[in-house]
C-alpha cells in the first residue's frame, strides 16, 4: 500500500517541476520579447540604400511645369515626301514669278537687254568728251574740169559737248578715192566743225578746215605744156585738162545734218548726210630743176571738188 502511494505522489510531483520549468521558460521568453519590442521602438527606421525617402517638407514638382528642353536638339532622320506633298504645276503665265529660296539676296539674276532710258538720254545732253568712229561712202564731183571718184572709207570725230544745245568736234576723214579715167587715190581732210543740236536726236553742223588729194599713177593723159618743155614752173590757168597725177593740200568745208539715236548711258549711234567742198592744189614735179636759181620745176593746178557722203557710226562718251 505504502509502496502504492509512494508511487502515485512521485509522479504527480515530477509533473508538477514540468510544470513550473514551462512557466518560468514563458516568462523568461516574454521579458526577451518585451525588452526587444523596446530596442526596435527606440531605433530609426531603416532606409533604402539606393533611393532616399523625400522629405516631408520638399514639395513635390507640380505637374503643370513644363520639362526643360534640351539645349542641343536630336538630329532627326530625313523624312520621305509623303505621297499627298506632290509638287502643284505651275501656270505658264506665272512662271519665274516666285523667286528661288535657294538664291542669295545680293544676286542680280539674269542679265536682261532693255531699251535706253530717259536718264540716259538726258546724260548724252550734259557736257563732257566725245570719241566717234564711222564710215563713210559717197562721191566727189570734179569742177571746171578736174576729175572725179567714188569715195569710202573711216571717219573719226573728236571733240567736246559744251551744253545742251553745242559741241565742238574735230573730224577727220580719209576716203579712198577711185574712178577709170578720174581719180586714183587718197582723199583726206580735217575740219573743225561748231555743232548745234536742234533737238536730242537731230544736230546740224558746219566745219572749216583743210583737204588734200594723193595720187599716184593714174592712166589718164597728161596736160600740155608737158614737164620736159619747161625751164621754169609753170601754173594751169584751168582744170580742163588736168594733169596726170595730183598731190596737193587745200582748203576745205562741209555741212552735216545728222540723226543719233542713244544706246546706252555711254554710247550712241547716229547717221549722217554731209555735203563736201574741197579746193586743192595740185602738184606735179618734173624733177628738174632751174639753171640760173637751182629751184624745182614744178607744175601747179588748181582743183575745185564738191560731194557728198553718206555716214555711219558709232559715238562714246
Amino acid at each position: 500500500m505504502i509502496a502504492a502511494g509512494t508511487s502515485l505522489r512521485a509522479p504527480a510531483a515530477s509533473s508538477a517541476r514540468s510544470s513550473g520549468n514551462g512557466s518560468v521558460r514563458v516568462g523568461v521568453m516574454l521579458a526577451i520579447a518585451a525588452v526587444a519590442a523596446r530596442a526596435h521602438a527606440g531605433q530609426p527606421a531603416p532606409s533604402s540604400p539606393t533611393t532616399p525617402a523625400p522629405s516631408p517638407t520638399t514639395p513635390a514638382p507640380s505637374p503643370t511645369t513644363p520639362a526643360p528642353s534640351p539645349t542641343t536638339p536630336a538630329p532627326s532622320a530625313p523624312s520621305l515626301p509623303s505621297p499627298s506633298s506632290t509638287i502643284s504645276p505651275t501656270p505658264a503665265g506665272t512662271a519665274g514669278a516666285t523667286p528661288s529660296a535657294a538664291s542669295s539676296s545680293d544676286d542680280d539674276g539674269e542679265p536682261r537687254l532693255s531699251l535706253p532710258t530717259q536718264a540716259d538720254r538726258v546724260a548724252w545732253q550734259t557736257s563732257g568728251f566725245r570719241l566717234g568712229l564711222g564710215l563713210v561712202y559717197g562721191r566727189l564731183i570734179g569742177l571746171r574740169g578736174a576729175p572725179s571718184g567714188r569715195l569710202i572709207g573711216p571717219t573719226i570725230r573728236v571733240g567736246l559737248r559744251l551744253d545742251q544745245r553745242w559741241s565742238i568736234l574735230a573730224s577727220f576723214q580719209y576716203a579712198a578715192a577711185s574712178q577709170s579715167g578720174g581719180l586714183s587715190g587718197l582723199r583726206f581732210a580735217g575740219t573743225i566743225d561748231p555743232t548745234w543740236h536742234v533737238t536730242p536726236s537731230l544736230s546740224v553742223a558746219v566745219g572749216f578746215g583743210f583737204g588734200g588729194i594723193v595720187e599716184g599713177r593714174t592712166g589718164r593723159m597728161d596736160a600740155m605744156p608737158l614737164p620736159s618743155t619747161l625751164d621754169t614752173s609753170y601754173t594751169f590757168p584751168d582744170a580742163r585738162t588736168p594733169i596726170a597725177s595730183c598731190s596737193g593740200v587745200g582748203a576745205a568745208g562741209l555741212a552735216r545734218i545728222e540723226w543719233s539715236y542713244v544706246i546706252g548711258p555711254r554710247a550712241q549711234t547716229a547717221v549722217s548726210l554731209e555735203v563736201v567742198g574741197q579746193w586743192t592744189g595740185c602738184v606735179d614735179d618734173t624733177n628738174r630743176v632751174e639753171p640760173d636759181t637751182g629751184t624745182a620745176i614744178v607744175r601747179r593746178q588748181w582743183w575745185p571738188h564738191t560731194g557728198a557722203t553718206l555716214g555711219w557710226g558709232v559715238a562714246w562718251r
